[in-house]
């Protein structure tokens, strides 16, 4: 039998505005039943992709197909098979949980019960409630209309998701794999926890000076510290990737007490999918 043909393929897919390249020659391929991330900074190129995956923008180049059917071809039968929650809310003020999913469930030939919906997403308590009354993540869960807890339904059932977010940690637990963009292509692709394993080490030692840069060491003493694999200077702190934290924490206080540097900031943690994006552009997801 051959292999199902993947829901959203991209080959050589560019979109340029005048002098500016938005995407530059993307190629993308998402599986059968995955949920699968993309994730930048802005300006990365995340939304023109989507905006030309769901055949609200044409692009300049390249191929698409999404389902089968090429995005900038496509019919009503087509459209009615995609779900897309936009970064922004549409959610009318006035009307209800339960009016809300009603009125958007009536778009579709063949929408969910709402009350199945309601609870799914874990608003029964609120399901008369006025939108304007919701808390901000009341209004996201009912915004997605689902919750992440059904993604794993939905693709059990068959589905695809393509998820973009600013929170790492969601990418990181729901994702089966994971894209980061920047200037239009795509830099890193893998699961994430093949993509937290190019790191070279498990842990992430960040620490900051009270009394400023004057004292602080440079970048290559602190790369010669013992288990460190990667220093990351930021406005605030400073980042160390390592392998052995039990061993450069101690050399790490060693060469801070020699320079007679105070600490206002010590901390460690697992590395995450966090770490991997900062690594690779610079930034905080959330500050992209």
């Amino acid at each position: 039998m051959p292999p199902p043909v993947p829901p959203i393929r991209c080959a050589a897919l560019t979109k340029r505005y005048a002098d500016v390249v938005a995407v530059a020659g993307l190629d993308l391929t998402v599986n059968v039943r995955e949920c699968f991330g993309l994730l930048g900074p802005n300006g990365a190129g995340k939304t023109t992709t989507i905006e030309i995956l769901e055949g609200y923008r044409d692009r300049t180049a390249g191929e698409v197909e999404v389902l089968g059917v090429d995005p900038q071809h496509a019919g009503r039968a087509w459209r009615e098979r995609l779900g897309v929650v936009l970064q922004s809310s549409s959610l009318y003020p006035n009307l209800t949980v339960h009016e809300s999913l009603r009125t958007f469930g009536g778009y579709y030939s063949h929408s969910r019960d709402v009350g199945e919906v309601i609870e799914i997403v874990g608003l029964t308590e609120k399901a008369n409630a006025r939108v304007r009354t919701l808390s901000g993540g009341q209004k996201r869960r009912l915004d997605l209309g689902l919750a992440w807890d059904v993604i794993g339904r939905f693709r059990a059932a068959g589905g695809t998701v393509l998820l973009t977010t600013h929170y790492m940690e969601e990418a990181e637990r729901l994702c089966d794999r994971v894209a980061i963009m920047d200037h239009g292509k795509v830099i890193a692709l893998g699961t994430p926890r093949s993509l937290i394993a190019s790191l070279g080490a498990e842990h992430v030692v960040e620490f900051a000076l009270a009394d400023g840069a004057t004292r602080a060491p440079s970048p290559s003493e602190l790369a010669a510290l013992p288990g460190v694999r990667a220093v990351r200077p930021g406005v605030d702190r400073t980042a160390l990737t390592v392998a052995e934290v039990h061993r450069a924490v101690p050399a790490l206080l060693g060469l801070l007490e020699r320079r007679g540097a105070e600490l206002s900031l010590l901390a460690t943690h697992h590395a995450t999918l966090e770490d991997v994006f900062v690594s690779l552009t610079g930034r905080q997801l959330r500050d992209a």
